[in-house]
């Protein structure tokens, strides 16, 4: 940045540690205060303009950036972990990490991460979040129950106990009274997250129909309510992501070149083996996202749906592998989305694949009003 005033924010739930520093680098003030709107925007607002706010994202984060955008000009909440190796070189203390999260701000090596300005959108958010860590729950207490199980030479998966019926005949098959006693409440908690599961998914199948977007996806194949309200509410506006490339990194299932020493081809191109899939970190992908997708290519392929599945023969008739190819067909279904959400159109199966499709998408978002 080359004017204004940086604001480094370091929160926490009782107290936020503050430090105002100059387009230079220069700090002109340190302060402790505690983490109220008020205390906040009375700092913010005794900055001159144009000042910039940045803090970490976390819990806090998304409140603060809708907050505190009415008194800064601009609020970044960025992630933590791309700051983390050079936070972590030197000495660590509150102060210490908001005045080098000001110097990271300033010379642009922070990477901002999106919030909705839409306090509906953060709630819906929030609702389908809810009920993946529900689904994450049931599956918890299904893997708890089967290596119990386990334990007694009984192999058993989730659909063998989902219904009450089986389970008199797999309790009889362990020995102990107690332990077929502890494993009745076992049950019960698994009936519980199932219960409380399928109550979370009628709320968002519910919430999602109230949202144009989401009564557009479920018309492409493999996408249902859940699946087109879990792309919709992690998404939030596809102008977030400058190509596709950008969008199926976020959730998992990009390209990424991996080349070090080596030379391109005459012709200046890389090689197929330079490409791989790409595999980040956990926290580089949106795990809900990622999940969703393969998901929907998975139904695709099973239910043989047209015309990605043929997509799929075609790329397995050709020696790719049933990974690979699924992925493909993966990164096809969110291009469709993509298309859709950028557009506002409805879907066109004969467009899938087509290059020239994309021509009647806009090229930048719509002029506000």
């Amino acid at each position: 940045m080359d004017q204004g005033y940086v604001i480094a924010l370091d929160t926490h739930c009782a107290f936020t540690e503050a430090v105002v520093m100059t387009a230079t680098g220069r700090v002109r003030q340190r302060v402790r205060l505690a983490t109220k709107l008020p205390d906040l925007r009375q700092l913010i607002e005794g900055v001159r303009r144009p000042r910039h706010v940045v803090l970490e994202e976390g819990s806090l984060a998304g409140w603060l950036v809708r907050e505190l955008r009415g008194v800064a000009d601009v609020v970044t909440a960025c992630d933590p972990r791309r700051n983390a190796h050079i936070a972590k070189d030197g000495d660590k203390d509150e102060p210490i990490d908001a005045e080098k999260l000001g110097h990271l701000y300033r010379g642009g090596y922070v990477r901002a991460v999106h919030h909705s300005d839409d306090p509906a959108r953060v709630a819906f958010k929030q609702l389908v979040a809810l009920y993946h860590d529900r689904v994450r729950n049931v599956v918890r207490h299904a893997n708890r129950l089967s290596a119990q199980f386990r334990q007694y030479g009984v192999f058993v998966r989730q659909a063998d106990f989902a219904e009450p019926a089986p389970r008199v005949e797999l309790l009889r098959q362990i020995p102990s009274a107690p332990l077929r006693d502890g494993l009745r409440l076992l049950f019960e908690e698994f009936d519980c997250a199932q219960s409380r599961r399928a109550i979370l998914r009628r709320m968002v199948v519910a919430e999602a129909r109230a949202f144009e977007p989401v009564r557009r996806f479920v018309a492409v194949p493999g996408v249902q309510w859940i699946r087109a309200a879990t792309f919709f509410a992690y998404v939030d506006t596809p102008w977030r992501f400058a190509t596709k490339a950008a969008l199926w990194r976020y959730m998992g299932i990009g390209l990424e070149r991996r080349r070090s020493g080596g030379k391109r081809g005459r012709d200046g191109r890389i090689r197929p083996a330079e490409l791989r899939l790409c595999v980040p970190p956990p926290q580089r992908i949106c795990r809900p996202l990622k999940s969703m997708i393969l998901g929907a290519a998975q139904t695709v392929i099973q239910a043989d749906l047209a015309p990605f599945a043929q997509q799929y023969k075609e790329q397995r008739h050709a020696g790719v592998s049933p990974r690979n190819a699924r992925r493909s067909l993966a990164r096809r279904q969110s291009a469709t989305l993509r298309g859709m959400f950028k557009s506002g159109s409805v879907y066109h199966p004969e467009w899938v694949g087509v290059v020239q499709a994309a021509a009647s998408w806009p090229a930048e978002p719509p002029a506000a009003g």
